[in-house]
């Protein structure tokens, strides 16, 4: 069993910058491949970002070039740095991580992006 644990959502405004962290209870998470999905009001749910156990990284078309995902395996934490948010970003972010056939959600937290 892996628990994970989300952190870092609130308000932002339309061009700002939030860091979700998400922390894993094992350190069995250093194999896991790790996603970020969200899920918006009445859509959904959609991955955002992913990042292998061998650092591999990739993202969704809408976030390219804004968000950042990354890993530190010491401290069994994976990250999703999020630039210039636009209100289109908001939605409950989700971190997940899968090693077939285990596959392990956190509980979300709420990213929303208004003025």
């Amino acid at each position: 069993q892996l628990q994970l644990v989300e952190s870092g959502g609130g308000l932002v405004q339309p061009g700002g910058s939030l860091r979700l962290s998400c922390a894993a209870s094992r350190s069995i998470f250093n194999f896991y491949n790790m996603n970020w999905y969200r899920q918006a009001p009445g859509k959904q749910r959609e991955l955002v970002a992913a990042i292998t156990a061998g650092r591999s990284t990739n993202y969704a078309d809408s976030v390219k070039g804004r968000f950042t995902v990354s890993r530190d395996n010491a401290k069994k934490t994976v990250y999703l740095q999020m630039n210039s948010l636009k209100p289109e970003d908001t939605a409950v972010y989700y971190c997940n991580a899968n090693l077939y056939p285990h596959d392990y959600w956190g509980q979300g937290t709420q990213v929303t992006v208004s003025s």
